[in-house]
């Protein structure tokens, strides 16, 4: 699945940026969230957060329920 959708990444960062999404999404999977429900969580608590530390915190297996 990956090696088609890279083809759309024309820069170092593009592919840097597909492969965050990509792992996150995957993540999600793995740890038994809906990889959409996770993903609108993150975009909307993210920029609330102001350490490394409250980062960390959005990382899928320390989602609540």
């Amino acid at each position: 699945m990956g090696r088609k959708n890279w083809l759309f990444s024309d820069s170092p960062a593009g592919m840097h940026a597909n492969a965050v999404m990509y792992s996150l999404v995957q993540t999600a999977k793995a740890n038994g969230i809906d990889p959409f429900t996770y993903l609108r969580y993150v975009f909307a608590t993210m920029p609330k957060l102001k350490t490394a530390d409250e980062v960390e915190s959005l990382l899928p297996w320390n989602m609540p329920r």
